[in-house]
């Protein structure tokens, strides 16, 4: 086999596996992770047994799944920081647009099986630790330049999160489409720097999650 050949069938390799990866995705946001197997490889457009060369059972694919996603939003923190004018605006850009972290937040919250495999997967936790250290130097910074309030810390924050990406149930399909964003956006307005309730008990730190 030339070295042409090689590298072809490598490249047709990684695009299956991203083709499940993204499938999976999908398919695990709308019904679970415990949606079947051929169907996941029906939306990826392989067969199953290319989906089972890639990833030998539903554990490795939600592994490989919780990685990614771990590994996307770990991304989609940093480059908030790196763009954002200030820490408060980075704060918002990541809360918002990460996705990825949604959906590993509600595989972890619907699935015992995928709750299992996050806690003891190495790998995502490493990830799962990094961006939290990322969210924390955010949470301070925003603080510091006065624009996210004093009374609370990044296990708040990162608590808040979680709650808000519970599912509904499908039976309330019109406040599922339009609870999030309004929701965040209350959130959002709970944590500026203003006169408000005081808060009970104490900030949870990054400490409480493990950090």
């Amino acid at each position: 086999m030339t070295a042409e050949s090689e590298a072809g069938l490598r490249a047709d390799a990684r695009r299956n596996r991203d083709q499940i990866l993204a499938a999976a995705k999908e398919r695990f946001a709308a019904q679970g992770p415990d949606v079947p197997m051929e169907e996941i490889a029906r939306a990826a457009g392989v067969g199953v047994g290319t989906l089972y060369r890639r990833f030998p059972d539903r554990e490795a694919l939600i592994r490989a799944v919780a990685r990614d996603n771990f590994g996307n939003a770990l991304a989609e923190a940093r480059t908030a920081v790196a763009e954002e004018a200030t820490a408060w605006q980075a704060l918002v850009r990541f809360l918002r647009q990460s996705q990825e972290l949604r959906l590993t937040v509600q595989l972890a919250m619907a699935s015992p099986l995928a709750r299992t495999i996050l806690q003891d997967d190495l790998e995502a936790d490493e990830l799962r630790r990094a961006m939290i250290e990322v969210l924390d130097g955010v949470v301070h910074a925003a603080q510091a330049e006065g624009t996210l309030r004093t009374d609370i810390d990044t296990g708040d924050v990162a608590m808040m999160f979680v709650l808000l990406v519970r599912q509904l149930p499908v039976s309330f399909e019109e406040a599922a489409r339009l609870a999030p964003e309004r929701c965040m956006t209350l959130m959002l307005d709970g944590l500026r720097a203003q006169p408000g309730t005081d808060l009970p008990g104490r900030p949870l730190t990054g400490a409480d999650l493990g950090l």
